[in-house]
């Protein structure tokens, strides 16, 4: 469920109205409907998880005041925290209408609906990638248990000889001799010392679990190239909606590569986080403040104590106001 206040100034007199609404698609409906009959010209909400993103949605299409970037306003929970001991879904919707009143909510950054998709695309692709890694750890240990020494003596066991020496292993080679003379000219390790680290003591249970953890890295794979056929099809039509003499998605792609160390990869996801759009940041200390680069401040009575950075950009779900304290 949600919970409403609508908060209404009539006659130098405040009434509030709180109501509770069902996180249907027809709750958050009859929600909208509330707040355009209420006359309601400013709407602000806590953004926790990812819960905020349907009533986000419903309510953006509602004439409301809106900002660069999101409408209705969305606010990081941790910044609006109610007093301790006062806490319930009526309170915190009363306390929100308030603050949001008195102008005293700092609107959280959501970028635009395509760069939402885009987003969410490179962000799946990092959990692929991940759980990728993941599965060659467990084929590496699995290799451990048999005393196969491989990854001692190559840097990737998934490159081109160590796939081709796990698939013989998992299609029953056992002969260090002819396994060792799968790996590429290019390998650097000594013969003798290659044959060595492939004898070991492989078992009917080491070849299933190999196969079963190589399965598991290809389907990942293949959802990898997955999302990049999609994240190139997004680009794509992001460019084609372009207004004529403003920069294409992709031109800004190529210029963020000219960065000595950032890659095409790198220069989609940037721009991805943080959009194309960079009149929301006042300056580019802003810019580094919401991307959690700048440390924070902690002084009291004329001393500064040690201060940190704050999460990276990709954890940082609840979002960050786009009035942060620049560098």
């Amino acid at each position: 469920m949600i919970v409403a206040c609508v908060r209404i100034m009539a006659g130098g007199k405040i009434g509030r109205e709180c109501r509770t609404f069902d996180t249907s698609t027809s709750g958050l409906r009859a929600l909208l409907a509330l707040l355009v009959a209420s006359g309601c010209t400013h709407v602000a909400m806590e953004a926790t998880g990812v819960y905020w993103k349907p009533v986000w949605n419903i309510l953006s299409d509602g004439e409301f005041e809106l900002i660069p970037g999101s409408s209705p306003w969305t606010a990081n929970a941790a910044h609006i925290k109610n007093v301790p001991g006062r806490k319930t879904d009526v309170n915190d919707a009363t306390w929100i209408a308030d603050l949001a009143a008195c102008g005293l909510i700092r609107a959280s950054f959501v970028p635009e609906p395509e760069i939402q998709e885009l987003r969410a695309f490179l962000r799946a692709r990092k959990q692929l990638i991940r759980q990728q890694s993941s599965h060659i750890l467990r084929m590496q240990k699995t290799l451990e248990e048999a005393n196969i020494k491989l990854a001692s003596v190559i840097t990737d066991v998934m490159g081109l000889s160590g796939r081709r020496m796990i698939e013989a292993i998992i299609a029953g080679e056992t002969n260090p001799m002819r396994l060792a003379a799968l790996a590429h000219r290019r390998i650097k390790a000594p013969r003798d010392m290659l044959v060595e680290a492939l004898r070991g003591r492989v078992t009917d249970y080491h070849r299933f679990m190999l196969q079963l953890y190589l399965e598991q890295h290809d389907a990942l794979a293949a959802a990898v190239a997955k999302i990049d056929q999609a994240v190139d099809a997004a680009i794509a039509r992001m460019d084609e909606e372009v207004e004529a003499g403003r920069a294409t998605f992709l031109s800004l792609i190529i210029l963020l590569c000219s960065i000595p160390g950032v890659s095409i990869l790198s220069a989609t996801t940037i721009l991805a986080e943080i959009g194309t759009d960079m009149s929301r940041f006042p300056t580019a200390g802003h810019l580094l403040a919401w991307a959690g680069l700048c440390p924070s401040q902690n002084e009291s009575a004329g001393k500064r104590k040690s201060s940190r950075l704050r999460k990276s950009l990709p954890s940082r779900r609840r979002g960050a106001p786009l009035g942060s304290r620049p560098c």
